[in-house]
């Protein structure tokens, strides 16, 4: 019951972290018309926060294996709802933006901290793919949350109030987190802490998603430069942000990619389909109840998919993900919205479960929380990357093939697990 209980409140944190990727986007007219953003740079209250969030997940990961996950995840959760505060109090724009950073920073502490204390709460096998088939529920029903609860709270108490409703929850989280996760020291006898490596990766990772928003070429090539010295920098130190034995395991690269093209076309096609609804003058409320086919099938394909890994391993159900993937995207284009979103959700639902599995069996448990952050970090940088890329095709059924094409080149890419069922049950992550 206890571990049922924990469940409930790492999932709860990942869910608030997840909405608040996009409850924010119906919203946005309001808030430039009342705080007089100037035209065109309303977009960073969204920009701001994708682009903290994902530039700093893997250090948040590691810092909380460095320190201890369940100090480094309360500090996460104050972070996040005091911004939270300050973003629904705000009266300028600067203010707006500069929490919006800080609440991205507080949710890439929460995020890989809240999935490692998973890792480490729930046994290998069975029970850990189960937690892990609800926690992929859980992502897709907090994305399309957020696109049904934003409209409807704007339009009853205002645009602050989808930043203000973080408070009780917050204030929850951490009761119930100090109640219920045991506490943890951090590594013994860890006391270098690769400063370089953090600061080179981070600045990377923040110039990537920042070239990638804003399509901005400078930016790309800037965070290439900062990678190659990161990779310099880790060969180098003595106690490196992300050791070479993390990183040399081909099923933790192959899950992290597969996560990668999750998230390109989840947030692609939802940013493709918001556009066309838009256009043909959908309200966002009705948009918002028209993807919960697609949320109800992700769920769905989420605990199928954990349930069928334990039995026939990681590749097949990855492998069935990406092609289910392929298809809903098709069937976007060319039939009803409804069966295209089924298909599309299931197709999320497994590809998301099995890929993540794959990205952190294997890992020992001192590398958990790293593990974690780069996992949540190959699908931050898929969804930036998604919504950078279809947002340029013309026309919705091009970017919908777009959208196809990437997702075979998953099921590609999944044909290289190798994860097979008795290492599933039995490794440690």
């Amino acid at each position: 019951m206890r571990t049922t209980w924990t469940l409930v409140v790492l999932g709860t944190a990942f869910f608030v972290v997840v909405l608040d990727s996009t409850i924010v986007y119906v919203a946005l007219p309001s808030i430039a018309d009342e705080l007089a953003f100037a035209p065109g740079d309303v977009q960073w209250v969204l920009s701001a926060y994708l682009v903290t969030f994902g530039g700093l997940l893997l250090f948040g990961g590691r810092v909380a294996d460095l320190l201890g996950r369940r100090r480094v995840f309360l500090v996460g959760i104050a972070i996040f709802t005091v911004a939270s505060v300050v973003c629904g109090q705000a009266d300028e724009p600067a203010v707006l933006v500069g929490a919006r950073v800080l609440q991205g920073a507080g949710a890439a502490v929460m995020a890989p901290t809240a999935l490692s204390l998973l890792l480490t709460t729930f046994e290998p096998g069975p029970e850990r793919n189960r937690a892990l088939g609800v926690w992929g529920g859980i992502g897709g029903v907090g994305g399309t949350a957020g696109l049904l609860l934003g409209g409807p709270i704007t339009q009853l108490w205002g645009w602050q109030w989808i930043f203000l409703v973080n408070l009780p929850v917050g204030v929850l989280l951490l009761a119930a987190s100090a109640r219920l996760l045991p506490p943890s020291t951090g590594i013994p006898g860890t006391h270098a802490f690769d400063v370089a490596g953090a600061a080179t990766v981070t600045g990377s990772l923040v110039l990537l998603v920042l070239g990638i928003t804003e399509a901005s070429w400078p930016a790309l090539a800037s965070a290439a430069l900062l990678m190659a010295v990161f990779v310099l920098v880790e060969r180098r130190a003595v106690a490196p942000l992300v050791p070479w034995r993390v990183v040399r395991s081909r099923r933790l690269v192959a899950g992290n990619v597969l996560l990668l093209v999750a998230g390109i076309c989840v947030d692609g096609v939802l940013l493709v389909l918001a556009l066309g609804a838009q256009a043909s003058g959908m309200s966002p409320v009705l948009f918002g109840l028209t993807t919960a086919a697609m949320t109800a099938a992700s769920v769905a394909g989420s605990f199928a998919g954990q349930a069928v890994v334990t039995r026939a391993g990681v590749r097949a159900v990855a492998v069935a993900g990406t092609a289910l993937l392929a298809v809903g995207s098709i069937a976007l284009a060319t039939l009803p919205p409804v069966v295209g979103l089924v298909v599309f959700g299931a197709g999320l639902g497994a590809a998301f479960v099995s890929a993540q599995i794959a990205a952190v069996s294997g890992a020992a448990a001192d590398d958990a929380g790293l593990a974690a952050g780069i996992a949540d970090t190959s699908f931050a940088v898929g969804g930036a990357l998604g919504v950078a890329v279809l947002s340029t095709v013309d026309g919705t059924r091009s970017a919908l093939v777009v959208a196809a094409g990437v997702a075979v080149l998953g099921l590609v890419v999944g044909t290289a697990l190798r994860v097979e069922r008795s290492t599933v049950s039995a490794e440690v992550s």
